[in-house]
């Protein structure tokens, strides 16, 4: 039944779809170079949705439309805000970066960004397997064209091409699993397929062989280790400002979509996908700064690191439920640990690329560790704010990125289980191997010798916006409570619904 409350349910992915329309076919009469008109036009629809997407989070209230295919509640708003704020910063560093080097000829980088972003917003409020599956079609067939942006780069073609057959075969993956499951239990409406897994009437193995194809699918979305071999390709191929993009947003929108997936339609299953979970996540947090040490491409190091980040996240939603049974306790605490991470690795990832994005100019790309030496001498300020994400990144106090971590441990030492807590001083022990990588840039940055005297630049609203988000990076390690308050209430109103 398609009533007011349906229609109340997707004003903003309507706003986004209209206005990605009306920008394609604005863009075309632009001749400006640096698509002034489209990039004004664009920001002003981002901030409309993010202030529409905060008023929908700040009320609260949890309302299904489309016949139940999609659900409006506090997690998904908050997802949805933050997301929309992370393209609006990821177009602010990248604009510059873009417009020296032909990027912005059409104006697809603007557009493209909205459709991935409308892609997000299904996939956060996707209340049926279909649906978000759409979603994601909708990101990654955007994310694709983005990577091939620059058509006469030939890595970033490359990489396109390793993007588009590596996703393809996943979204076969998760596509072949929601089948499976679709088969046994007859609805593709993730709470009907909650109730006919919780009646217990329905064929274990059937279940479990669908499982195993659905956690594929979503872990090369993640980027996690064994489905993690596009990452480093595609974030050292693509442009940087469309690194930034697939490395900051999307991750919103996998989180998400996880929860939607697991904890609310296979819940029932937790003792199964626990253990797939249990060994992605060990699997990154391995691989991922083990890897990590040997790169020498910056872009490439931050990717193995995302790999391992993403692994502390999986850890996150692993311990919400103890031998299969459900304490609301530990399932708040474990799940509001992993929205906390996710959202403050996003914050702590914009930065990053927003200073690479900086340094980068016209036929220079600034990609190597090396060509960040000496940044303390030629700029503080942006040295100070690398040196912040990075530190944050390692997980080292007072940054944001320590209260991350220890949420999360705190989550699986907290479940009382020894598998866990043995999990806890694992990831650990990981830190403190990842610190490596982080502290020999910041190393680089301020005890290396400079290899120019070229004074670092920028327009003023990315100055502004870079200083505001390495403030953050401090600003929420020293004050996290009111960030992690808000994920704790929003993942109680989401699973309470």
């Amino acid at each position: 039944m398609i009533d007011n409350i349906s229609w109340l349910s997707i004003y903003p992915e309507i706003v986004l779809l209209v206005m990605g329309c009306v920008i394609a076919l604005v863009d075309l009469g632009i001749k400006s170079p640096r698509r002034t008109g489209t990039y004004v036009l664009t920001m002003l629809t981002l901030a409309v949705v993010a202030v529409m997407q905060g008023m929908y989070a700040a009320s609260g209230n949890t309302f299904y439309g489309w016949g139940n295919m999609v659900v409006s509640d506090a997690m998904g708003n908050w997802l949805k805000c933050f997301a929309t704020i992370a393209v609006m910063v990821t177009l602010v560093y990248g604009r510059p970066y873009a417009a020296d080097r032909d990027m912005l000829r059409g104006g697809e980088f603007f557009t493209l960004s909205i459709f991935a972003l409308l892609g997000m917003f299904i996939m956060i409020s996707g209340n049926n397997f279909l649906l978000l599956y759409l979603g994601l079609e909708l990101l990654t067939l955007s994310s694709y064209a983005l990577v091939a942006l620059r058509r006469d780069h030939a890595t970033s073609t490359e990489a396109a091409m390793k993007y588009f057959v590596l996703g393809a075969m996943a979204s076969g993956f998760l596509l072949y699993g929601i089948s499976m499951i679709y088969g046994a239990t007859g609805s593709l409406d993730i709470g009907e397929v909650f109730k006919a897994i919780n009646s217990g009437q329905l064929k274990h193995q059937v279940l479990v062989f669908g499982l195993v194809f659905v956690v594929a699918g979503l872990a090369f979305k993640l980027g996690v280790v064994p489905f993690h071999m596009w990452v480093p390709d595609v974030y050292q191929g693509a442009p940087t400002a469309i690194t930034a993009l697939i490395g900051g947003a999307p991750k919103l929108a996998a989180f998400a979509m996880v929860m939607r997936v697991l904890v609310d339609g296979l819940l029932p299953l937790a003792i199964d996908w626990q253990q797939m979970l249990m060994v992605l996540a060990v699997g990154s947090l391995l691989v991922g700064n083990l890897a990590a040490i040997m790169q020498t491409n910056l872009k490439r190091m931050l990717a193995y690191s995302t790999i391992s980040q993403m692994g502390f996240v999986l850890l996150g939603l692993l311990s919400g439920v103890v031998d299969g049974n459900v304490n609301p306790a530990s399932v708040e605490s474990a799940y509001s640990s992993a929205m906390f991470y996710v959202v403050t690795y996003v914050l702590t990832t914009l930065a990053s690329f927003g200073v690479i994005l900086l340094l980068s100019r016209e036929g220079f790309e600034s990609e190597e560790i090396s060509d960040l030496a000496g940044l303390n001498q030629r700029s503080p300020l942006y040295a100070g704010v690398m040196a912040a994400c990075l530190f944050s990144m390692a997980g080292i106090p007072p940054l944001v990125g320590f209260y991350a971590k220890l949420s999360v441990l705190q989550a699986l030492v907290a479940s009382g289980q020894a598998l866990y807590i043995g999990l806890a001083v694992f990831a650990v022990i990981m830190s403190l191997v990842g610190a490596f990588y982080y502290l020999r840039v910041v190393k680089v940055m301020y005890f290396d010798k400079p290899l120019t005297a070229t004074t670092v630049s920028a327009p003023f609203d990315v100055r502004a916006v870079l200083t505001v988000n390495g403030a953050l990076v401090l600003l929420l390690g020293i004050f996290p409570g009111a960030l992690m308050s808000l994920c704790a209430d929003a993942i109680v109103r989401s699973l309470a619904s």
